[in-house]
């Protein structure tokens, strides 16, 4: 399995960059090498999969393993087989970078989400949608077509925080975190919610259907081609990424319900850009691009032939590369809280935002967070300086201005002046 924490593309051109150093080992190279720390193998990866049937608010939600209804294991394994079968995570060769990315939002899902951009046909969808296998399980309110937490107020419904004004017991289950899929042909309805017909048909009253904003609460939502989605439903995304709520005004109908969510988008450069405003919403930013290497090329082509012959064999023969990922992303998530950042790097890293010219706070805010979160994967409790160069180029590349007249790639212009400040 190609590592997660194998050297990016930028990790290769900042080597280049520094090969007139008289340093023995550059650091991006040793901090993306994959390896032990303090005893713990480590490897790469994400997911999550599952489902569960309609609420009493009428809301199908799909790939969350919610168990209402106290269905038998037996009879949840068969729900599983009979869904559609996704591409193992571990399968995928290559996209180091990317998966990186990803990796690192499971394990802290405050960075903000990841912007990835490349050349069609790189396994972009596949792999992010190969994330449902490994997500880790969280706390919910069962029934409530919002994913509450029980123990947080800033992500619970208005049903929730009744309930528990009036002292009423809450049914809390684990489910796994819920991945929702936005397409492009998407209504600002059925993004935001709307009337519920059929209660109004049926019980002649006013009632909310809660769209996809309500089930990516506590979620990862993902939009493919997003640099085409139309401008009104990219204007929904930015207020509910702004304020973490949304707010439904339908018809005499009044609503506001938590919608915090990790924005995973992917794109094709070429197709065009996104706007601004969306961008800096998305806390780090990959690119990929076509793999070149003969070999790896084979590979890739031999192991979709596999998938596609007999996906369940397939699946099954990566299972316990699965498993062992799973084991990672719960370890570092709970290792999380007690990773530490000494404050003379975070003043260099508010450094390098500020010499970069990076609008706004989110550059160091990621940097501080995404850099937490990698110390967490390997195990440590105190960031290095490896850590944040590891992570800078992915959090401010796509933070700084256009200038049509630079050639450089805005990567290497990060990592040139990291290097500057933190030498």
């Amino acid at each position: 399995m190609a590592s997660v924490l194998g050297t990016s593309s930028t990790a290769i051109l900042a080597s280049r960059l520094l090969s007139s150093s008289t340093s023995n080992r550059s650091i991006l190279s040793q901090s993306l090498t994959p390896g032990q720390s303090n005893g713990r193998k480590f490897y790469g990866a994400i997911g999550t999969h599952g489902k569960r049937g309609k609420s009493q608010f009428h809301v199908a939600v799909t790939n969350v393993a919610t168990d209402i209804n106290s269905v038998g294991q037996a009879q949840k394994l068969a729900a599983k087989e009979s869904q559609r079968p996704v591409y193992p995570f571990p399968a995928i060769v290559g996209q180091d970078e990317m998966k990186l990315c990803l990796l690192l939002n499971v394990i802290d899902p405050k960075i903000g989400g990841v912007m990835i951009m490349g050349d069609r046909g790189t396994g972009k969808s596949t792999t992010v949608r190969s994330l449902v296998d490994l997500l880790p399980e969280i706390k919910v309110v069962a029934g409530d077509p919002y994913n509450s937490d029980p123990e947080d107020p800033e992500s619970m419904g208005v049903e929730v925080r009744e309930s528990i004004t009036k002292g009423e017991e809450l049914h809390v289950v684990m489910t796994k975190i819920n991945m929702v899929d936005l397409p492009l042909g998407a209504t600002e309805d059925r993004v935001c919610g709307t009337i519920d017909i059929e209660k109004a048909l049926t019980e002649g009253v006013k009632a909310f259907e809660p769209g996809l904003l309500a089930k990516a609460n506590r979620g990862i939502l993902y939009v493919d081609e997003v640099n085409l989605l139309d401008d009104h439903l990219v204007d929904v995304l930015l207020d509910s990424a702004a304020s973490g709520w949304n707010t439904v005004e339908r018809e005499g109908i009044s609503i506001s319900h938590p919608a915090r969510f990790i924005l995973i988008g992917s794109g094709n450069p070429e197709e065009g850009e996104l706007r601004p405003q969306l961008l800096d919403r998305f806390g780090m930013h990959a690119q990929v691009g076509t793999v070149r290497d003969a070999e790896l090329r084979v590979k890739i082509v031999e192991e979709r032939a596999r998938f596609d012959r007999n996906p369940k064999e397939f699946r099954d023969s990566y299972k316990a590369e699965q498993e062992k990922l799973q084991e990672q992303i719960s370890s570092a998530r709970s290792y999380l809280p007690s990773v530490q950042i000494d404050r003379d790097l975070k003043v260099r890293i508010s450094k390098v935002c500020s010499e970069l010219n990076v609008d706004g706070l989110r550059g160091d805010i990621v940097t501080n967070r995404a850099s937490k979160a990698l110390a967490a994967l390997k195990g440590r409790d105190k960031v290095t300086v490896e850590d944040i160069a590891t992570v800078i180029p992915n959090c401010l590349r796509h933070r700084l201005r256009k200038d049509p007249l630079e050639s450089i790639d805005s990567g290497l212009l990060v990592i040139e002046k990291f290097y500057e400040v933190f030498s």
